[in-house]
Parts: C-alpha cells; structure tokens; sequence
C-alpha cells in the first residue's frame, strides 16, 4: 500500500476489548473505535452462535459506514453443564446485570460437580472489501471455586487456562495473551492482514 496504515473499525464498545484488540495488532494498523465513527447505539446480537453474532455485528457496521470493519464475539462453554453459558455468556443471569452475577450464576450451577472443564472460545467476522472471513480462537482450562484476580473482564477471576497456574484476571494483560483464546484469533487475523495488505 502507499505506506498509509490499514483503517479497521472494530465494532465493540467494549473499552477493555479495545485495548487488548490493539495491543495484540500493534502498530501495522489503525484501530477505529465505535465512539471515533459517532456510533453510540447498541449493536445487535440475536444470533445463537458466536460465529451468527460476530457476523452479525460486523454487517450492521458494514452496512453504516463502508468500511472494512471487524467483530468478535465469545463465549465461555463449560463441559459439565453442556456448553452453556456459551453465546449467552455476556447476558447470562440476566439483561442489566454484571460479570459479578454471571460469575454467581455460573459458580452455582456448577456446585458439587467435579468436572470443571470449560474453555473460552473467540469468533472474529471480519468484512474487508466486501468480503466475509472468519477466525477463531480456544483456550481450554478449567472453572475454580471462587474469584481470584482483578485484571480482565468477564469470567476471567475463575478461569485457569491449561498449562497454567493463575487465573486470567491474575495475569498481566502479557502473560494472559500467551494462552488466551482471543489472542490466538487475533493472531489469525493479524497474519491475514499482513498477507491481505502486502498483495495490495
């Protein structure tokens, strides 16, 4: 390209997403945020998989400003209790509520049971010229009994990813891109990127 860096509209307005999403890209590319493009309504999600949902907000994006944008979506599937929380993982106790209820609801569900497999799973849709790719990314671990950690978001204080010892909430944002699931999608995306712009 013309030594202009590559704009992405990343259709989140998750400001902890944004951050993680921009220190894994680094500097090849120009992140744009929702709030940067006067976008301030909710997106919608009303698909009943990750891969429908990151579609689904990557088009309504698409579809408002014609630029090459990308979305992720992930979920949290626990062995034991068939997948859920899954696709309702942000929304799990209940619209309105917190990470804190989710958390509650989920430790419940799972109390007595010994297989606390899980593992978080990241689908990222990205539209690019017009066309649809997607990507994904697992961390498999298990669910702890209790909180531990204040980094991250979401489930991270009681997740423990395989090969690890500490929650993702008790990582530095470093240590827990070495096993998380939206870094290795991100890294997908990244390397796609890279590929993409040098044919250009």
């Amino acid at each position: 390209m013309n030594g202009s860096k590559m704009e992405l509209v990343f259709a989140t307005n998750n400001n902890h997403k944004l951050y993680e999403i921009g220190s894994l890209l680094g500097g090849s590319f120009r992140l744009l945020s929702l709030q940067e493009m006067n976008i301030s309504e909710e997106i919608p999600e009303e698909e009943p998989t990750l891969e429908g949902n990151a579609l689904q907000k990557a088009r309504y994006i698409y579809s408002r400003l014609w630029k090459n944008v990308f979305a992720d979506d992930t979920g949290l599937e626990t062995e034991a209790l068939d997948g859920l929380p899954g696709v309702k993982s942000a929304r799990f106790a209940g619209e309105g509520k917190k990470s804190d209820d989710n958390i509650t609801k989920l430790l419940h569900l799972l109390d007595g049971n010994e297989n606390r497999k899980a593992r978080f799973r990241t689908v990222i849709a990205l539209i690019i010229d017009g066309q649809e790719h997607l990507f994904e990314g697992v961390a498999e671990g298990i669910i702890i009994k209790e909180k531990r950690g204040r980094e991250g978001f979401g489930y991270d204080p009681v997740f423990i990813p395989s090969g690890g010892s500490k929650t993702f909430a008790e990582m530095s944002l470093a240590e827990k891109n070495l096993f998380s699931h939206r870094a290795k999608a991100f890294e997908k995306l990244r390397s796609f990127l890279v590929q993409y712009e040098s044919k250009q």
